[in-house]
């Protein structure tokens, strides 16, 4: 594994959560949960050099815009309290945990979140977390490598983070044919270092 981190790094666990990582969750990802001992490697090397790890977790309430039941396209997922919401047990957590979509939003990025039905965004508070820490540079890393992942990568960059995904480190939903490798290609578009699968 190759050294990434050092002072101004910072690494994000995007949604490695019940519903999402494991087999039996209401959206599962494929291969979620094969990913965390190297998801659980990486925190440990990030926390050896003094980088900060932050994590995020949908919070959902029960009824929400999001959902397919309230015309959204996803089914229920990590609704608050739920244990689907729960990180998953097998995931070292040693770092500060943002919640998303607490309010019902939209939220597949760490640092905002979006109303379903204006698309007005919010931000989160990621963003002061990393800046009181100096961090100039992001290692995204979790589920789904298409959405949450993806629009993590895709802020931060936006914000003006350097931003690295390894791939070893993501699953993808990919609902439609080619939605992984069109992520990647948007990642890499957005000048997103964007780390082969080895």
């Amino acid at each position: 594994m190759t050294e990434r981190y050092r002072p101004g790094v910072a690494l994000l666990v995007i949604d490695i959560q019940n519903d999402f990582a494991a087999p039996e969750g209401s959206l599962y990802v494929p291969g979620g949960e094969e990913i965390i001992p190297a998801v659980n490697a990486e925190i440990e090397q990030a926390v050896a050099a003094g980088s900060p790890v932050v994590y995020t977790q949908d919070w959902h309430p029960p009824t929400t815009p999001h959902f397919s039941t309230s015309g959204g396209i996803w089914p229920p997922h990590c609704v608050r309290e739920s244990v689907g919401a729960r990180l998953h047990p097998m995931l070292r957590v040693d770092g500060t945990v943002v919640r998303k979509g607490t309010g019902g939003e939209n939220g597949y990025s760490g640092f905002t979140v979006r109303d379903p039905l204006t698309d007005a965004a919010q931000a989160t508070e990621l963003h002061r977390i990393l800046a009181t820490r100096d961090i100039t540079t992001i290692v995204v890393v979790g589920l789904a490598g298409d959405y949450c992942v993806k629009a993590t990568a895709l802020d931060g960059r936006a914000l003006g983070y350097q931003v690295v995904v390894p791939l070893a480190l993501t699953r993808f939903v990919t609902l439609q044919p080619g939605d992984d490798t069109r992520a990647i290609t948007d990642l890499r578009d957005a000048g997103v270092v964007v780390v082969p699968d080895q």
